[in-house]
């Protein structure tokens, strides 16, 4: 038996798995959760032939996707659900086949029901691809059921 108190580090790994468990979206397209704590979160995607639009260049709405689910990590990390309410990106570099794309998601500020996440998008060379923002608000429940 195990008495130590949960961390925030805990609460966020936790909370991590309960929604991973569960997100049918993220693990189809291959993303991998790099790392998870309290306020961040990290994804990472490799970049298929399939997720390519007409100009032979990643589609916007994958990178989108990637970097909202890094938010959804990151802001979910408290064990409280939580969703977008609004977000915003902005395509900086295009992303070609066969890139590893990075999100790294990080909390702005938080406070009441509401929150702010910056979310950064590389490749495997470190090349800003694109800066997302998102707006979170928390909803009724828990990922998992706390003592």
């Amino acid at each position: 038996m195990n008495d130590r108190p949960m961390t925030e580090a805990d609460r966020a790994t936790k909370s991590a798995a309960a929604m991973w468990a569960a997100d049918r979206a993220s693990q189809t397209l291959g993303m991998i959760i790099e790392a998870v704590g309290p306020g961040r979160a990290t994804l990472s995607m490799p970049l298929r032939d399939d997720m390519l639009n007409g100009h032979g260049i990643a589609h916007g709405g994958f990178i989108f996707t990637l970097a909202d689910s890094a938010f959804a990590f990151a802001c979910n990390s408290y064990n409280t659900r939580t969703v977008a309410v609004t977000n915003q990106i902005t395509y900086v570099t295009p992303a070609q086949a066969g890139d590893t794309l990075t999100a790294d998601a990080v909390e702005v500020h938080r406070a009441g029901r509401s929150g702010t996440y910056d979310v950064t998008v590389t490749n495997q060379t470190g090349t800003t691809i694109a800066l997302f923002r998102g707006h979170s608000r928390t909803i009724n429940g828990q990922h998992f059921e706390e003592d």
